[in-house]
């Protein structure tokens, strides 16, 4: 056999391994001579550098009007080992200040949800489809309830950040929180089994792939606030995702 060719058998093998690997769950292959230890801790130590770097070239964009009236940007939070991932629609009064995902009372509700599952909201990362807050009203950013949905223009800016996000990370688990955020992940998933007509009351719970990653929909807790008979739903969904967990 000649070196050409022999070159070429150890490739393919070497392609062949590595995705058997992939497929039976491993996320990295250490070098011969390094401890699990530590090339698990460097990985992690990579993909935390990478998302601080990441989130450095996110601080000062302008790609659309929102940035215009925005106090922070909301670049999202949490382990960058992150088995589950929540992606919501976008920051609020309280995130616009704090520049932290999820921290108003609508966040509050969703931090006990996460300790419910037996987690630390550190163990997961939360996100939204947009980085800044959208207002109703522009020029009343010193009011509280002055929040809406993102139009598809900020969600079409601001959505390479987020699948930037979701690239680094690798969850196991994506959990959508609310109408916006489903239907903008699900529109470019490519699931053949999403019906874009389906709301989120039909679809939640369910397991939809989202580029090689599980996704499902529930409730956000937002909406829960509003109609709190709606929480044993999320709570049937959460122990879904447990058990994925698991």
């Amino acid at each position: 056999m000649n070196r050409k060719k022999k070159l070429k058998e150890i490739v393919s093998l070497t392609r062949t391994y590595l995705q058997q690997e992939k497929d039976s769950g491993v996320k990295f292959i250490r070098k011969p001579g390094v401890s699990l230890q530590s090339a698990r801790k460097k990985q992690i130590e990579n993909k935390k550098l990478l998302l601080e770097q990441f989130s450095s070239s996110v601080l000062d964009c302008r790609k659309c009007g929102l940035s215009k009236t925005r106090i922070k940007v909301v670049f999202g939070q949490g382990n960058p080992e992150a088995k589950l991932m929540f992606i919501g629609e976008g920051p609020g009064y309280d995130e616009d200040r704090q520049g932290l995902p999820f921290v108003g009372k609508a966040g509050q509700l969703l931090t006990k949800i996460i300790n419910a599952m037996n987690l630390k909201r550190e163990e997961v990362y939360i996100a939204n489809i947009v980085k800044c807050h959208p207002l109703k009203d522009p020029s009343r950013t010193d009011i509280r309830g002055n929040d809406r949905a993102p139009d598809p223009g900020e969600i079409q800016a601001c959505m390479p950040y987020l699948l930037k996000q979701i690239e680094i990370i690798k969850p196991e688990i994506i959990v959508t929180l609310g109408s916006p955020s489903t239907k903008t992940l699900l529109g470019i998933s490519g699931d053949p089994s999403y019906d874009k007509n389906s709301s989120i009351s039909k679809i939640r719970g369910q397991l939809f792939n989202f580029k090689g990653t599980k996704l499902m929909p529930t409730f956000h807790p937002a909406f829960l606030l509003r109609d709190p008979n709606r929480k044993k739903y999320v709570w049937e969904d959460m122990k879904k995702v447990m058990n994925i967990l698991d």
